[in-house]
């Protein structure tokens, strides 16, 4: 009887932990509490604040336009989901746009909706709706809480290791490190890259739509992520190594999400 309430009570939480990402549909596993993972990216967020240099909204054109679009895409979003039954996604968001000195091509979004957004990938934009693909792409990974599920597989496999380092532990210790070592590669190439690859072509497609909701043209990420393609210069790593998609593969899955994106789209 024990062991059968909990089960039951594994289900419950597992079910429980289970929710669909907004437009696209795709089932996930969350198993960390929102509210922990928005207080990690708080802490996390103003570490970094305190150590690289936030240029001021006040006396920079750049910053002012990072906040404006930041803040235009997250207000349509966050309206949409309101209308669409899925305002939990957003309730306790605190969303904050910051433009930071760096010269790395980047930016990025933590759980909440804390932003940053680099200096050295301006000169890439180029204008104010390449931007607006850049965090719409950013947004939407806080959107469809892709840290929480990657903290959250990485529990999953924790798990499984300790199960399988448990059982031989019973047979025979000394192949421990092997399989250790087996499993750690054998996830990292067949689970754990593959999920960022699929994370970040979610990104992509929900960004165009969420830059599409804000009065940002969509087709405007094609040339975007052309010009992003021509920095890579020298090899690069193969794909299942990699935990982005090649620039091919995202740039005709862009053009293929554009038509869809342009539903969404009315021009300010």
């Amino acid at each position: 009887m024990k062991r059968a309430f909990t089960s039951l009570a594994l289900c419950a939480l597992l079910c429980g932990a289970c929710t669909r990402v907004p437009i696209t549909g795709r089932s996930q596993l969350n198993l960390i509490p929102e509210s922990t993972m928005d207080q990690m990216a708080v802490e996390q967020y103003r570490s970094f604040l305190s150590q690289n240099k936030a240029v001021s909204s006040n006396s920079s054109r750049d910053a002012s336009m990072v906040q404006r679009v930041g803040s235009r895409i997250a207000g349509a979003v966050t309206q949409y989901l309101r209308t669409n039954g899925a305002a939990d996604r957003v309730s306790d968001y605190k969303w904050e746009f910051n433009l930071v000195e760096n010269k790395e091509v980047n930016a990025w979004c933590m759980p909440g909706g804390k932003v940053v957004v680099y200096t050295g990938i301006l000169p890439v934009t180029k204008d104010e709706t390449s931007l607006a693909i850049v965090l719409g792409h950013e947004i939407a990974h806080a959107i469809a809480r892709h840290s929480n599920e990657r903290m959250s597989q990485q529990l999953g496999l924790q798990g499984l290791q300790m199960l399988g380092d448990a059982a031989l532990m019973k047979k025979d210790s000394r192949y421990v490190n092997t399989f250790d070592q087996l499993f750690g590669i054998g996830t990292q190439v067949g689970v754990t890259l593959p999920h960022s690859r699929a994370q970040e072509s979610e990104a992509d497609h929900l960004g165009l739509i969420f830059a599409a909701m804000a009065g940002y043209d969509p087709r405007q990420a094609v040339p975007f992520w052309q010009r992003m393609a021509t920095l890579g210069g020298g090899s690069k790593v193969p794909v299942y190594l990699s935990d982005h998609p090649d620039d091919a593969t995202r740039i005709a899955q862009i053009q293929k999400w554009v038509p869809e994106a342009m539903k969404y789209y009315k021009p300010h």
